[in-house]
Formats: C-alpha cells, sequence, structure tokens
C-alpha cells in the first residue's frame, strides 16, 4: 500500500509540472527526437549540439503547454546554444542566448509563478493574455531591427539581415512570452522560419556538422503553430471561467 501511494504521488507530482501530453505532443518529441539523435551519429554532431536540440525542443512543448517548467529546460538550452552560435560567428543570436534568454529564464520562473491558473492539476500552469496595442509594437520591432542590423555590421558578424531579424523578434517574443501573451507564437514562427535559412545558410558556407541545430528549430517551428493554437484554445477557456 505504501509503494503503492508513493507511485501515486509521484504521478500526481509529474502532472502537475508536465501536464497530461496529447498524442500530437508525444508524436512530435518522439519524432523529433530520433532524428536528432541519428543526426548526431550520422554527421559526427557536436555533443553539445545534441544537448542543446533536446532541451530545446522540450522547453517549447512545455511553453505551448503553459507549463513553468519550461524555463529549466531552456537554462540549458540558452547556455548551450549560445556556445554554438558564437563559435559559427552568429553573434547576435549568442548575445541574444547568452545575455537576454538566459537571465529571462529566472524572471519568467518567477512572474510565471505569479499568474498561475488555479484549480487545475492537469492541464497549464499560467493565465494567458492578448496585446491590445499591435501596431507600436509592429513599428518598434522595425526601427530596433535596422539600428541592430548596423551594430552587427561595426561587429564583423555573418548573415547581418537575417542575424539581426531573428535576434530583435526573438527580444520581443520572448517578453511577449514572459507578459503571457498569445501572440507571441505568431513572432516564434516568423523567427523559426528566419532562423531556419539563417542556420542552413551558414552550415553550408562553412561546412558545419550541427545540423541538429537546424533540425530543432524546424521542430520549433511546428511547435510553434501548435502552441499559438493551443494558447487561443486556453485563452478562451480561461475567459469562460472568469465570467
Amino acid at each position: 500500500m505504501e509503494a503503492e501511494a508513493v507511485q501515486k504521488t509521484t504521478e500526481s507530482t509529474f502532472i502537475h509540472y508536465f501536464g497530461i501530453w496529447t498524442w500530437f505532443e508525444k508524436i512530435w518529441l518522439t519524432i523529433f527526437t530520433a532524428i536528432t539523435i541519428y543526426l548526431f551519429f550520422a554527421f559526427e554532431d557536436s555533443l553539445i549540439g545534441l544537448v542543446s536540440s533536446l532541451t530545446g525542443m522540450l522547453c517549447v512543448v512545455l511553453v505551448a503547454k503553459g507549463k513553468i517548467t519550461n524555463y529549466y529546460f531552456g537554462i540549458i538550452n540558452t547556455l548551450t546554444y549560445g556556445y554554438l552560435a558564437y563559435t559559427y560567428g552568429l553573434y547576435g543570436d549568442a548575445m541574444l542566448n547568452l545575455l537576454f534568454y538566459f537571465p529571462a529564464q529566472f524572471i519568467g520562473i518567477y512572474l510565471w509563478g505569479k499568474h498561475r491558473a488555479t484549480g487545475n492539476v492537469q492541464g497549464e500552469d499560467v493565465v494567458v493574455a492578448r496585446v491590445q496595442k499591435k501596431f507600436r509594437l509592429i513599428v518598434l520591432t522595425i526601427l530596433l531591427w535596422a539600428l541592430y542590423a548596423i551594430f552587427l555590421v561595426y561587429l564583423g558578424g555573418r548573415s547581418i539581415g537575417l542575424d539581426s531579424a531573428t535576434t530583435i523578434l526573438s527580444v520581443i517574443a520572448q517578453i511577449l512570452m514572459i507578459k503571457r501573451y498569445v501572440e507571441q507564437w505568431l513572432v516564434w514562427i516568423l523567427v523559426n522560419i528566419l532562423s531556419i535559412a539563417m542556420w542552413i545558410i551558414e552550415l553550408i558556407r562553412q561546412d558545419g556538422n550541427d545540423w541538429a541545430i537546424a533540425l530543432m528549430w524546424t521542430a520549433f517551428l511546428i511547435n510553434s503553430i501548435y502552441g499559438y493554437l493551443n494558447w487561443r484554445k486556453l485563452y478562451k477557456k480561461q475567459e469562460v471561467l472568469t465570467k
């Protein structure tokens, strides 16, 4: 009886922190994890690239589920990915991860913890919201993209246009994520498309072997579409519950 009680407690704790996994989430993670591991051996990928890819995929699927545990995997992902981006000369991406994403994980843990969804053990952790002033956000994004591109030219970085765009859009998306906005996913979709293009260009140009990173961004793209649909559903459900 005691062993059964411990098992039930363990299962309850797992559900609380990770939630119930849908068939889409199980299939999504299984397929991309298998492909990532295959690429690791087939292309003699780096171990740090493998760790970055796997933790990144776990992070984003947990965000899509509205689970605060995403940030713990995000801490590992930002450190490993930031290092890889630096080695490929993608200084914008490197600074984004090491100087912004990494500390943002701890801010996210704190702020999401203050806005937990109550009475929902199996579902999302956090209460979601919607952006009201979208036009101002678009104008600010374009301005920052242009200014950061100039800065990257000064640093002598590679893929300046793409690197600048993915960096600025990622900053905007991360802030929207920390503030629990549904619209973060529309920005992430654009970030993921541009990041796939940027990494493929640089992997081919520099004869790199970290193809697991390009695959990671492809997985991110699929997840961001799923995340947008799921968070819209969460917002509508929470809106009904609060009326």
